[in-house]
């Protein structure tokens, strides 16, 4: 069942999904660029914390391995999009892991600047016993990161191809093959149909 939602009650449900939880809490905001999937966790974040629990995000972005390995095989290699941009090893260790509820809570917000491709001088941030890491970017399901929720963007390619900026385009057969071989909606504990992220409306019932 498809329903309609609204931005706002939207950001309500997925608080919702991560407050009822003790501990802290590992949740993935899963969705391509048009979707505004690090917009929706800030807002997330910022509802979280009005109810008590301290929250962080953190952008997949500033997770992507060095140029030099991540342009191996070109600028414009979907293949190497979906499957090598991400740094999965440094994500888990600077985040996932220590964010998990055994963890140290001794988080590491962002790690590699890709637009400068060097490091950042990024300091650590201590999460408290309760906390929430919300990471949030796309291509980020089916690859068996830890996480306790996860919430899907999902964009149609059609609408995708409206919203992407056309230098970006060569990114769409990526998105095809993420959805086809890793089926995300079937990852996430809440879908949301996104092909208009102002009119957002989540799928119910598998």
């Amino acid at each position: 069942m498809i329903t309609p939602i609204s931005a706002d009650r939207l950001v309500d449900r997925i608080t919702e999904l991560v407050v009822g939880r003790p501990g802290r809490v590992r949740l993935a905001v899963d969705g391509a660029p048009p979707t505004r999937p690090v917009a929706l966790a800030e807002r997330v974040v910022a509802e979280l914390r009005t109810r008590g629990r301290a929250g962080l995000v953190v952008a997949a972005a500033d997770f992507l391995r060095p140029a030099s390995v991540r342009l191996e095989y070109g600028r414009e290699d979907p293949d190497e999009f979906l499957d090598g941009w991400l740094d999965e090893t440094g994500l888990r260790r600077e985040v996932l892991d220590p964010a998990g509820p055994d963890g140290t809570g001794r988080v590491l917000p962002r790690l590699w600047n890709s637009a400068a491709d060097r490091a950042f001088r990024e300091r650590y941030t201590q999460l408290p016993d309760n906390g929430i890491t919300v990471l949030a970017g796309a291509l980020l399901l089916g690859r068996g990161l830890p996480l306790e929720l996860s919430v899907h963007l999902r964009m149609s390619g059609a609408a995708l191809a409206r919203n992407l900026p056309e230098a970006e385009h060569w990114t769409l057969a990526a998105y095809a093959r993420y959805d086809l071989e890793r089926q995300p909606a079937d990852h996430a504990d809440l879908l949301v149909l996104a092909d208009h992220p102002d009119r957002p409306a989540v799928q119910l019932g598998g």
